[in-house]
């Protein structure tokens, strides 16, 4: 089994930055295709950002070039590092791991965090 806790979320401004983190436990994130999902009120969940076993990463369109999804196994610990965020980005934002290969379809998931709120004045 395994858990997934969210944390770093919070109310910035236009502009500002976040670090999201998801602590893994149970076993390591690297037996596992990583992915954070948003959910904005009244809107179905949608893919954000993933990692792959390899290491690869991956990006909704909306966030290319402003969010950074990346892991660190000392601390079995996955991040989704946000720049330059924008109200569009308001939501909660999720954690999940996926025990096999599929990227960006949320149904395929295995495990889910509990979620974080991310909310951007403008």
């Amino acid at each position: 089994q395994v858990q997934l806790v969210e944390s770093g979320g919070g109310l910035v401004q236009a502009g500002g930055s976040l670090r999201l983190s998801c602590a893994v436990s149970g076993r390591t994130f690297r037996n596992y295709v990583m992915g954070w999902f948003r959910q904005a009120p009244g809107k179905e969940r949608e893919f954000v950002a993933a990692i792959s076993r390899s290491v690869a990463t991956y990006y909704t369109d909306s966030v290319k070039g402003r969010f950074t999804i990346s892991g660190d196994n000392a601390k079995n610990t996955v991040y989704l590092q946000m720049n330059s965020l924008k109200p569009e980005d308001t939501a909660v934002y999720y954690c999940a791991a996926n025990s096999g290969y599929a990227l960006y379809e949320r149904r395929l998931y295995d495990y889910w965090g509990q979620g974080t709120q991310v909310t951007v004045s403008s």
